[in-house]
């Protein structure tokens, strides 16, 4: 309780700048105009964010392409680009507990998920990425005797990232690191919903010493901001996370304009395979639930389809509702809670539409379902169960993105591989199993970006992340594939003097 209160007065003590970050300083939108951002576990006005639209991605653009054409950070000497991001990584890890804070206010999430993931993580990756700038060489191509035939990498130009709202800090450091990393300078459209710790992150980014212009947030609404940065024609590379319509019309965007590069992750339908073979359940159950109900299920790579072989199931099905019973759904700010709130109230109806609609098709709800905490004027939703789900439901295809489980239930391995892949998505799945030769097989041809086999994870900073089909293309997060996207492959062939 005493930390909880303390939690509370620290948030409100908080300074929530909603300006954008244009070359080095914060300005309002061009139009004057802002849009209230919203606490999703208050439903109370948080602060005003400037509201921007083409004239200021304009604006942002012509910095970062300025910034880009001085080479004050794209010929920067590698290791004095490091040294920048390294300085700005300690920065970060100085106002840790600010950042979690707003994060918490801004998108709801527990804040000891804040704490103890997004926070830290979001700092690996920056001092990971920083650590690879001087060790990242390039390639001398065989040749005859008189010719020396290079390949090199140099930064692609001027790098749009346009963010979610799930993991707004970690997200866009995601996109942050490996880009300034390879000399790019960088656009950023936060989610309109979370853009207070991306602007945070824009000033922590000057105080750093990176030159103005480098890293520039440009807050406001896809249809406007978005799109302009979509179009732009002086983008080189747009980056986004988020939903497959969306991504979908920036290739669009692409293609009306300079056909610029697109990489896309666009959400997934992950299955969590359970074979009979397994012995002890209860740490697998725990599993389970960590991954549908950790991020209030808010997770591209959430666990949302239980594919359960029969022999097992009614033993899974005990320890699963025992593990659900963990999560306290409650209030984001007290260090128990372990769910917290939909990021708004449209979402919210979202989320309790599918259920919804799980009814309707026949399944049973057999845990959870309901909206909760409605005195506190949030967004809540319970956990939630179904069982008898078949593979052709609704809240089976679709992405709820919310604390909302589908067991589905199969007669052997093979069946639960064909069920997994059944799908439009491809971004990650998890197995678990006692046969090792199982695990081999099976996580071999599940059809995914990721694959974690008794336990749900997507892996370090070393592993790559993006999925398959429409899970999205283009690139990988996270590893040093991240930096394939942003840079551009050059051959050098210099013939010799005889």
């Amino acid at each position: 309780m005493q930390e909880t209160q303390t939690n509370h007065v620290s948030a409100l003590a908080l300074p929530l700048l909603g300006q954008a970050f244009i070359h080095g300083r914060a300005v309002p939108a061009s139009s004057g105009k802002t849009f209230e951002s919203i606490n999703p576990a208050t439903g109370r006005v948080l602060a005003r964010i400037a509201e921007c639209a083409a004239e200021d991605i304009d604006a942002a653009v012509r910095a970062a392409r300025s910034t880009f054409e001085s080479g004050d950070w794209s010929t920067m000497a590698p290791k004095e680009r490091k040294r920048a991001l390294l300085k700005f990584s300690d920065l970060m890890a100085t106002h840790r507990e600010e950042l979690a804070l707003m994060e918490v206010l801004d998108c709801g999430k527990p804040i000891s998920d804040a704490r103890a993931v997004d926070l830290p993580d979001s700092i690996e990756t920056l001092r990971w990425h920083a650590e690879a700038i001087d060790k990242l060489y390039d390639q001398v191509a065989p040749s005859p005797a008189d010719v020396v035939a290079m390949i090199v990498r140099e930064p692609v130009g001027v790098v749009g990232a346009v963010l979610p709202w799930n993991f707004p800090i970690l997200m866009a450091m995601w996109k942050i690191a490996p880009a300034l990393a390879g000399g790019n300078s960088l656009v950023i459209k936060p989610a309109e919903q979370t853009s207070l710790t991306c602007i945070r992150l824009a000033e922590l980014a000057v105080e750093a010493g990176l030159p103005p212009g480098v890293l520039n947030v440009v807050p406001g609404f896809g249809e406007t901001a978005g799109q302009a940065l979509g179009r732009h024609p002086d983008v080189d590379c747009v980056s986004f996370t988020g939903s497959g319509e969306v991504g979908r019309s920036f290739l669009k965007y692409a293609a009306e304009s300079n056909l610029k590069r697109i990489v896309l992750e666009c959400g997934g339908k992950s299955p969590a395979i359970v074979l009979k073979d397994v012995r002890q359940l209860r740490p697998v159950a725990e599993q389970l639930a960590t991954g549908i109900l950790f991020c209030q299920g808010e997770n591209c790579s959430a666990g949302s389809r239980l594919i359960v072989e029969r022999g097992v199931k009614d033993a899974l099905m005990d320890e699963l509702f025992a593990a659900f019973s963990a999560w306290k759904v409650g209030d984001p700010l007290a260090p128990d809670t372990r769910v917290g709130a939909m990021i708004d109230q449209n979402h919210m109806e979202r989320v309790l539409n599918y259920i919804d609609a799980g009814r309707r098709d026949g399944a049973a709800l057999v845990r959870g379902g309901k909206q909760v905490l409605r005195e506190s004027g949030g967004f809540f939703v319970e956990p939630t169960i179904f069982d008898g789900v078949s593979n052709e439901m609704t809240i089976a295809r679709e992405e709820i993105f919310g604390p909302v489980l589908s067991v589905l239930t199969v007669a052997d391995a093979q069946e639960a591989v064909r069920v997994a892949n059944d799908t439009s998505y491809g971004l990650a799945s998890s197995l678990y199993t006692d046969d090792l030769n199982m695990a081999h097989s099976v996580a071999r041809a599940l059809r995914a970006g990721t694959v974690s086999v008794n336990c749900f994870s997507e892996g370090d900073m070393g592993l790559p992340f993006g999925g398959f089909k429409q899970s999205g293309f283009g690139g990988r997060d996270k590893s040093l594939m991240a930096h394939d996207q942003y840079t551009e492959a050059k051959s050098i062939w210099i013939q010799l003097r005889r």
